[in-house]
């Protein structure tokens, strides 16, 4: 296979999945779920060190994920794609199906607990 085969697109998907698999990149998509942000804005909503959120907006970034404009003294960043915010919300359904999920076995498992007492 040469250097400049495509690669596949169950790896393009891992690899796509890497690049989110960060808390302050899924916090920064959070946030700019709700319109445009500046990074002034961001970084009070975040509490970590600038050179940190210009680390991980610059993958965002670099990626196409986010895109970015100056207005003024700011920096104003915002989503790329509506597809993004919509891989956000089907994240959050599938994450409250597994808790709820996970939740009605605990409390089965608990019942059956107490039972056998």
């Amino acid at each position: 296979m040469s250097s400049t085969a495509m690669v596949p697109l169950y790896q393009a998907k891992a690899e796509f999945f890497r690049m989110l698999g960060h808390p302050v990149r899924i916090r920064v998509l959070e946030l700019l779920q709700g319109g445009p942000r500046p990074v002034r804005d961001l970084l009070a909503e975040i509490a970590i060190e600038p050179s940190s959120l210009s680390q991980q907006l610059a993958v965002l970034r670099r990626h196409g994920i986010v895109v970015s404009r100056r207005d003024g003294s700011s920096v104003v960043y915002e989503i790329a794609s509506g597809d993004v915010a919509e891989l956000l919300r089907t994240a959050r359904r599938i994450l409250t199906t597994l808790i709820t999920t996970q939740g009605e076995l605990l409390a089965e498992l608990r019942e059956a607990e107490a039972t056998t007492r």
